[in-house]
């Protein structure tokens, strides 16, 4: 006597049905499960309770410059770029994180596209989101406020009628292997005053000047804060690791 093979229609049509039956007979507490319980975050002035507060209004301490000390001016709560003293940094280095930044263009209004109100949050030290005055001030649209410079362009120019821009950054490093080889980019996404700007968007690489991004494997590093030479504020500003 031949038995023939059941056909793969009628394999799936079986599996099919025993699926369907033991859905039939599952209870909610099937696929409820208890641990592990997700920490409690509380929020207290808009700061989340786990997060770690990178300038406070009062000093920069937890920041440093190329020489040595952070010398950028701090009054009023408010932390001012001082020309001509280079990038500030973190002392810590980060990897994948949730960032809070807040920053104001210059009250006088001087030159126009990448000379009016520049400055720029460099993830990782490596990858430059771009600050930049955008009230009515054309320029390159990978290279305008809330760009990842020179790569991707903002989804929306969002405009700060208070002059108080916001920006919420959710960062996730890029993975590269024990041979120093790419296994994954970076991702970010960008909130700019509560705007998507950038979705999830993956960061090609170095975020060049002249020239195409370079993949220069590395591992935690710190949110540096640009010098270009404008009078550009920053406040409120604290990070969460993801």
């Amino acid at each position: 006597m031949n038995f023939s093979r059941p056909s793969t229609l009628a394999v799936v049509l079986v599996c099919a049905a025993v699926s369907l039956q033991a859905q039939t007979n599952m209870k909610p507490i099937d696929t409820e499960y208890y641990t592990p319980v997700p920490p409690t975050v509380r929020i207290d002035h808009g700061i989340p309770s786990d997060a770690l507060v990178l300038f406070d209004g009062k000093d920069l301490s937890k920041w440093k410059s190329e020489k040595g000390k952070a010398n950028w001016t701090v009054a009023n709560n408010v932390l001012e770029v001082k020309p001509g003293t280079g990038n500030i940094e973190t002392t810590e280095h980060f990897t994948d994180f949730q960032l809070h930044i807040e920053w104001k263009s210059p009250a006088v209004i001087k030159g126009e596209g990448q000379g009016r109100g520049n400055s720029g949050i460099f993830l990782q030290g490596l990858y430059e989101i771009q600050v930049l005055d955008n009230d009515n001030n054309p320029t390159y649209v990978n290279g305008g406020a809330g760009s990842i410079y020179k790569q991707r362009p903002p989804l929306a120019q969002v405009i700060a009628p208070d002059k108080w821009h916001v920006y919420d950054i959710i960062y996730k490093a890029p993975q590269f292997n024990k041979d120093s080889l790419l296994v994954s980019k970076g991702t970010v996404t960008v909130l700019h005053n509560g705007v998507v700007v950038q979705n999830n968007t993956q960061i090609d690489g170095t975020t060049e000047y002249i020239g195409l991004p370079r993949q220069v494997a590395h591992g935690a590093g710190p949110i540096i804060l640009q010098d270009h030479g404008d009078l550009v504020q920053f406040r409120n500003i604290w990070i969460r690791k993801l």
